[in-house]
């Protein structure tokens, strides 16, 4: 009975957090607004991975405390979107005794994506000068053109699933990585990637991942699609996430 009613009020949460963010204009949303569309969202989604330790250890399993350690801005929102995932409900179950490892997959190109990041920033920001918030925003608008650019940022406590995860991504070869990087429709076709810009402080720690927007001369992916599949090797870990494309909608216009 606990577990139901504990799910009901999971689902009227997620209900109230999207109908905000589409009620309210982006420059208006809160840090959970934005957080959600970050982590948990049509756009965005988050892969958690947990292992136990022993309670002896000393170790803690939250992910939260230390994504925010050296300051800086990106670091910061990424912080505060795993923080608001935790709180919202979706790390329900994680144990105070375990490790983990988040992945966090968006599509950069979708533009509600970029005004969350965006309004993330200004909220952790706000003395920044009129000027610069400007020019930040002009990041919004930005066209892509014919890419569909995937991010991928990892986060979390457990050093040793991390460290060569990250290593991988800062060391990864285009050649090898289009083996085993690609996004695939709901009909089995697949789009293999294009090119790969390793994690960097322009990218905000995120590994970029950049597809061709057509195949054999039409849009990869339009209102038929039904869903979309992004899938990544990074060594022996392998990241997998399911977009449903009838939700990707915004503003009246598929976005991904």
């Amino acid at each position: 009975m606990r577990r139901t009613f504990f799910i009901c009020s999971a689902l009227i949460l997620f209900a109230a957090s999207v109908s905000a963010q589409k009620d309210k204009p982006w420059t208006e949303w809160t840090e959970k607004d934005a957080a959600k569309v970050l982590t948990d969202s049509a756009w965005s989604q988050t892969q958690k991975e947990m292992s136990d330790v022993a309670p002896s250890s000393g170790t803690s399993g939250s992910a939260v405390t230390r994504a925010g350690e050296n300051g800086n801005s990106a670091n910061m929102v990424m912080g505060e979107a795993a923080k608001n995932a935790s709180e919202s409900g979706q790390n329900v179950g994680q144990k105070s005794g375990s490790l983990t490892v988040n992945y966090y997959v968006s599509f950069l190109t979708a533009k509600p994506v970029r005004q969350a990041f965006v309004r993330m920033i200004e909220l952790k920001t706000p003395n920044t000068p009129p000027d610069k918030v400007a020019e930040r925003r002009t990041f919004v608008e930005r066209d892509f053109g014919d890419y569909v650019i995937v991010t991928l940022k990892l986060e979390g406590t457990d050093k040793k699933k991390l460290d060569p995860a990250r290593q991988f991504l800062s060391t990864a070869d285009l050649n090898a990585l289009k083996a085993t990087t690609y996004l695939e429709r709901k009909d089995g076709k697949r789009l293999a990637l294009m090119d790969y810009r390793a994690p960097s402080p322009e990218s905000f720690g995120a590994a970029r991942l950049i597809f061709p927007r057509n195949l054999e001369g039409k849009p990869f992916i339009d209102s038929a699609s039904g869903e979309v599949r992004v899938y990544i090797e990074l060594g022996k870990a392998k990241v997998i996430r399911r977009f449903k494309v009838a939700d990707m909608m915004y503003d009246g216009k598929l976005e991904y």
